[in-house]
């Protein structure tokens, strides 16, 4: 991936509520609301021609919009967070990131800020020829300068709200307020996913996408999040907030399980490699399991703990 446009390291962002509403995926709204229309009325705004809950969902919809309207007037909530690009290279052992705040440092090969551990899928897949990491994203040790992109965002007073709709017994605007950060938050990590392609990082300078377009994942890269599928474990988020200063520059904060808080946060790696893709790493076993415990410095049992999900035999 080219060098980014900006300095490399963490910097701090916000974003007007108004500026990301175009990037609002309605779909998962009407998830919370456990309403789902029957094809072809599956998914927004087709569901409001629903016979069963076309009706429902579009009042449901229009006191969204009523809400998010003094959402904005009366600015009840903010966007806030941090993002960095870093120059990185696969580790020399091949499953790993290492990454530097500073192109000279990689080329120096002075010790890296920090390291991205990355678990690669195992099981047998019919079919499959490759066993993918998301360290195959990055130019390998020696090999090209590439470079590694992160963020965090959270959507800050829906948690202060909740509460005084809850003081006043009204769990219908709780749970619309929750509802509407859950969308704002996702809407911020699009926006600033397509700003960090564009102009931060800039390996998509021309990209000119409509809203819609970003929505279906037609952009060159991905974003995936830490302990989702392509990188289950929880605790690589702890590299991220120690790296991106996350807590201190944007005050989205870790708890002991590695949750994210406020609950409508959003974190993410960026990887421009046109060929990166999603996937699941699935189950794995205990050989990687050690190897990977000994790459973070972690013992054996406590990684164990947090791969529970995903172990493909009993733990001793």
């Amino acid at each position: 991936a080219p060098s980014p446009r900006k300095p490399l390291g963490a910097h701090a962002v916000t974003y007007e509520i108004a500026s990301v509403v175009p990037f609002i995926d309605w779909n998962p709204f009407f998830q919370t609301w456990e309403l789902r229309g029957r094809y072809p009325n599956r998914g927004y705004p087709k569901i409001f021609n629903d016979e069963t809950v076309g009706t429902e969902a579009k009042r449901l919809f229009d006191d969204a919009q009523k809400m998010l309207k003094e959402i904005i007037d009366e600015d009840k909530l903010q966007l806030r967070g941090v993002y960095g690009v870093y120059a990185a290279q696969r580790s020399t052992s091949g499953e790993d990131v290492d990454v530097w705040d500073a192109d000279a440092a990689r080329e120096a090969r002075e010790p890296p800020a920090a390291t991205f551990c990355m678990l690669r899928q195992q099981a047998e897949i019919e079919g499959a020829s490759s066993y993918f990491s998301q360290a195959d994203f990055i130019a390998p040790h020696g090999e090209g300068k590439d470079h590694l992109g992160m963020f965090a965002v959270a959507c800050f007073g829906a948690e202060e709200w909740a509460r005084k709709y809850e003081a006043q017994n009204d769990d219908f605007s709780k749970i619309m307020m929750q509802a509407i950060a859950d969308r704002l938050v996702e809407a911020c990590a699009e926006a600033l996913h397509r700003d960090m392609r564009v102009d931060h990082w800039g390996y998509a300078a021309d990209e000119d996408l409509k809203p819609d377009d970003l929505l279906k994942v037609k952009y060159d890269g991905i974003r995936p999040a830490p302990g989702y599928p392509s990188q289950p474990d929880h605790t690589e988020k702890r590299t991220m907030w120690d790296l991106l200063r996350v807590e201190e520059l944007s005050g989205i904060q870790l708890s002991e399980s590695l949750s994210m808080i406020p609950a409508s946060s959003v974190s993410a790696l960026v990887f421009a490699h046109p060929d990166s893709t999603y996937f699941a790493v699935g189950k794995i076993e205990k050989d990687q399991v050690s190897s990977y415990a000994k790459r973070k410095g972690f013992d054996l049992p406590e990684m164990e703990r947090w791969l529970s999900p995903i172990l493909n035999y009993d733990r001793d």
